[in-house]
């Protein structure tokens, strides 16, 4: 090549450096002139970093015959046990036959490579700027060149030259890599910033992050000793380009899950890329990637750990369909947002307990104002007689613990009083007293009210139903009527007590609830184990501190106190005159067998106060119930025959059903008066023996 040749291209080579920022483009210029002046078949350009330890392949070119097997190796790779080692040793333009280096380097790729096509002769020339020599340039051909000494100073000019746009292009590239990766952070801070939403705060990141690394698969698993580990979000791109939530139901029925999830999680404790064979050779090693492979056609994965502290570990997650989707510049970008995102965790996890004790508190609250609005209030637990005595020794006994209490007794002697006394006294009471009475609901709908439900668990389920135990978390649940329990219900209930554990109708998540359980029953529960109506198991479970409520005639005494007790509270309520009480009335009182106990004393005491019209309170209406009931005496003459209490129970309905001409249900019917449920009432009467006649159609 002439001087003024020389000149020309170094000229050009020159002002294309000066002017084209694109590396491909520059590239492409510097590959078509040197063709031109020299003969070779590939051309490729190395950088080293400054301590010359490793190597990164800059740009490669075959001429139009790219190998299929030949993967980006764009990667950083040792300088050491390369041939790249003895170049820089002398760092000189020369030339090279590879076959006589391959016995030292034998796997050696570009060489393996090369020598597939019979490509044999490379000469490497040194790029230096500044004085530092930054990389090489190799240019191979498959017939030996012939170069003059004046064609190795030219070499020596251009490698000065291509060092000068490999290094410009170096801090370009460096720039916008940290542009890129401040704006990615910039746009993932304002996310958090903006976004309570978890779904939408991590979509946002996904989509950010797509970009920039474009990704199939986006994900945060974590990991707890109470829940295993599991996805906190995840997305999947959809062929449109956009990104769906996955849902951690699509692991159901897929063997060994948790254990090939547990495997994996630990794999991303350090950051960690699987590229191409790298990832094939991880995915015999990790269950969890083979599964990924052959479901969803994974091909590389990225990973970087946001915590791990002992059982608790987080990970994000990357994956994509492409073999060479990641590289060290990607890992390097995804772990500079590892601190953020595990602050938006920390901040979501935040929000949602704060949201889940708002929403719950807000339940709680609304539950509270509908109890205080429909149940008799503590202060009518009134009485001090000797057996009441004792009922609250045993209530200031048992209250401050966490026991199973189960309260038994009769209709209406106070089950419910007993059992808010108990919750009120514990350290349970600044949280919900829930109550459910399981005598009150069809057998079908128990279930719902106890354990909740998820939308569309069955017909009408159009919302998710939270259930009395997850409301009543941390607080207490009463079960009235228990022994109502149909039998399925019942080793459900027996399961809550052992494990603490239920899951939702239609649900799969398992719910932990920290709940006191109080029951009360007025059936004798020996007797229905004995007949086979209660499971023996739960008996035993709920029987472990019980309290029994005596009848109303048990306690004659507390009879003239209750009923000053509800005459003062009735007659604020309404606004009614003070009016007194009759020696006769009082008397009557005291001999009448209260079936109902003290919640029939409470009726009559409020039909009195609404119908007495002079100074004292007018009883007319109860004393004929009481006479057509048989109005025996709570103690009867010696010489007069004592009813039993199935008899009693039978003339007290028969009253009731009289003054409602037969009615059973409705506000004006039997059961309304006797404060029972009508379903029950109605069993009553057949076990009594009441015959339908004496009912009218509703």
């Amino acid at each position: 090549m002439m001087p003024n040749q020389d000149e020309s291209l170094l000229l050009y080579l020159n002002e294309a450096i000066a002017t084209t920022r694109s590396k491909e483009k520059l590239f492409q210029i510097v590959t078509e002139k040197l063709r031109l002046v020299f003969a070779f078949d590939m051309i490729a350009v190395v950088t080293l970093d400054a301590g010359h330890q490793f190597k990164r392949l800059f740009m490669r070119d075959y001429m139009g015959d790219v190998p299929d097997s030949a993967a980006q190796m764009t990667e950083a790779t040792l300088v050491a046990g390369s041939p790249t080692e003895l170049f820089i040793r002398d760092p000189r333009v020369q030339q090279v036959d590879i076959r006589e280096l391959t016995p030292d380097y034998p796997d050696f790729m570009p060489f393996v490579l090369m020598a597939q096509r019979g490509i044999y002769y490379t000469t490497f020339v040194p790029l230096r700027t500044g004085g530092q020599l930054i990389g090489l340039l190799s240019m191979a051909a498959r017939r030996r060149p012939d170069f003059t000494a004046e064609d190795r100073a030219l070499l020596e000019k251009i490698g000065s030259l291509i060092a000068v746009a490999v290094s410009n292009t170096l801090a370009f590239e460096e720039v916008a890599r940290r542009e890129r990766e401040k704006s990615l952070q910039l746009t993932v801070n304002n996310a958090l910033l903006s976004r309570k939403d978890r779904a939408a705060l991590f979509l946002t990141v996904a989509e950010e992050i797509d970009r920039i690394v474009a990704i199939d698969y986006f994900g945060v698993r974590i990991r707890r000793p109470a829940t295993g580990t599991q996805g906190f979000v995840e997305f999947a791109k959809q062929p449109d380009g956009t990104f769906l939530l996955l849902d951690e139901s699509r692991w159901e029925g897929v063997p060994e899950r948790e254990q090939m999830q547990a495997e994996i999680i630990g794999a991303f404790t350090e950051p960690v890329m699987f590229t191409g064979p790298e990832f094939e050779l991880a995915a015999r090693r990790y269950r969890m990637l083979q599964y990924a492979m052959e479901k969803n056609g994974t091909r590389s994965m990225l990973g970087v750990p946001l915590w791990n502290k002992g059982e608790h570990a987080a990970a994000l997650v990357l994956a994509s369909h492409r073999p060479d989707a990641f590289t060290s510049d990607d890992l390097h970008l995804v772990m500079s947002l590892a601190p953020q995102i595990t602050l938006a965790m920390q901040n979501l996890y935040a929000f949602e307990q704060i949201e889940a004790l708002r929403a719950q508190l807000e339940r709680e609250k609304t539950y509270l104002i509908d109890e205080i609005n429909t149940t008799a209030k503590f202060e009518d637990f009134v009485g001090q007689s000797a057996v009441m005595q004792q009922v609250q020794t045993r209530i200031a006994q048992v209250a401050p613990t966490d026991t199973t209490v189960l309260i038994t007794g009769e209709t209406g002697t106070g089950k419910e009083l007993v059992a808010r006394a108990l919750h009120n006294l514990s350290p349970r009471h600044d949280r919900a007293l829930i109550k459910l009475n399981c005598a009150a609901l069809p057998a079908q709908l128990i279930e719902s009210e106890l354990f909740g439900h998820e939308k569309g668990a069955f017909t009408g389920a159009h919302d998710r139903r939270i259930g009395k135990f997850e409301l009543a978390d941390g607080g207490t649940i009463f079960l009235d009527e228990v022994g109502e329990l149909p039998l399925d219900l019942q080793a459900k209930l027996l399961r809550v007590l052992q494990e603490k554990e239920f899951e939702r109708i239609g649900g799969r998540r398992v719910i932990h609830t920290d709940v006191r359980v109080i029951a009360a029953t007025n059936r004798v529960l020996e007797d229905e184990v004995a007949a086979g109506r209660f499971r023996a198991d739960l008996y035993y479970r709920l029987n472990v501190f019980p309290v029994q409520l005596p009848a109303l005639r048990e306690r004659p005494e507390d009879i003239e106190p209750l009923m000053r007790h509800f005459l003062e509270r009735f007659t604020k309520q309404m606004g009614k005159p003070v009016r007194g009480l009759r020696e006769r009335d009082l008397r009557t009182m005291r001999l009448y067998g209260w079936p109902g106990n003290v919640r029939e004393l409470e009726h009559v005491l409020e039909q009195a106060v609404i119908v007495s019209q002079g100074p004292f309170l007018e009883f007319s209406g109860f004393s004929a119930v009481a006479a057509q009931a048989g109005g025996q005496p709570a103690r009867p003459a010696a010489n007069e025959p004592l009813k039993t209490l199935k008899e009693q129970e039978r003339d007290h309905i028969m009253a009731a059903l009289k003054r409602t001409g037969g009615r059973v249900s409705g506000p004006n019917g039997a059961a309304a008066i006797l404060d029972i449920n009508a379903k029950t009432l109605e069993a009553r009467m057949k076990k009594l023996g009441i015959r339908r006649e004496h009912q009218v159609t509703e």
